[in-house]
């Protein structure tokens, strides 16, 4: 898990790609009408993963913008994590079946930390571990809720219980533009012991850059949406400079 990766982002909301302001659904803006066109574009500039979130799937506790995620797995070279609404091993199956590489499990870490144990012994690096934190507090349903779960200590448990790459969000940089909690982060991989990818304030080449220094103490990635959707660098940009 050492090389360090680029994954742009797709937030996907009535069928269309979106980007929020920290999470709030009332402060959204619409950056292109079919999640699948936006995944090529991303694969034909070299992107080899795409992180694709399920908005409506997380507000609801259900699959609803599958079928983008299932056609973008089919037809594309790049490799796909999806986040969002997945709540159950039905779902995970589903996607798992349909040419999914890597399932993200976020609300359920929190409201049903035995179901995700089970899972990540059955499915191993096929599941990832989403945390969105607040203050070092878990929030779940897509953003929606703020649980009294220390984030640290739950991923440490999931580490514990063999979980091997967590996603690591901190809200209050998401959609901001502000650049990442990159103590934050680190603070996650040095706690857990895992591969831990970035997600949330990354506004320029140098952001990346410097999440990319950390990746000897267990960075290993950094997810990208805003700063890409507003131009202030190109996918094949944020790549050129990881893979230097």
């Amino acid at each position: 898990m050492s090389i360090f990766d680029i994954y742009p982002a797709i937030d996907m909301r009535g069928g269309k790609c979106v980007r929020l302001i920290q999470g709030d659904y009332n402060q959204e803006t619409i950056y292109g009408d079919s999640p699948f066109d936006m995944a090529e574009g991303f694969t034909r500039q070299g992107a080899s993963w795409i992180h694709m979130v399920d908005l409506d799937g997380a507000k609801l506790g259900e699959r609803v913008n599958h079928h983008f995620v299932v056609k973008a797995a089919k037809e594309l070279s790049a490799k796909i994590q999806i986040g969002g609404g997945i709540r159950s091993e039905e779902d995970i199956v589903y996607y798992l079946e349909n040419g999914i590489q890597r399932v993200i499990l976020g609300s359920s870490a929190v409201s049903n930390p035995q179901f995700t144990k089970d899972m990540i012994r059955k499915y191993g690096s096929q599941i990832a571990i989403g945390i969105d934190a607040k203050d070092g507090k878990v929030a779940t349903h897509g953003w929606l809720k703020t649980s009294e779960t220390d984030a640290y200590e739950l991923g440490k448990a999931l580490a514990d219980a063999g979980a091997d790459l967590f996603i690591v969000t901190d809200i209050s940089t998401d959609g901001m533009l502000s650049g990442p909690n990159i103590e934050g982060v680190v603070r996650m991989a040095e706690q857990t012991g895992r591969g831990v990818i970035a997600s949330g304030g990354v506004s320029s080449l140098d952001d990346i850059e410097a999440l990319k220094k950390e990746a000897s103490r267990g960075v290993v990635g950094a997810i990208a949406g805003k700063a890409i959707y507003t131009n202030r660098f190109t996918v094949e940009e944020a790549l050129k400079r990881v893979r230097s």
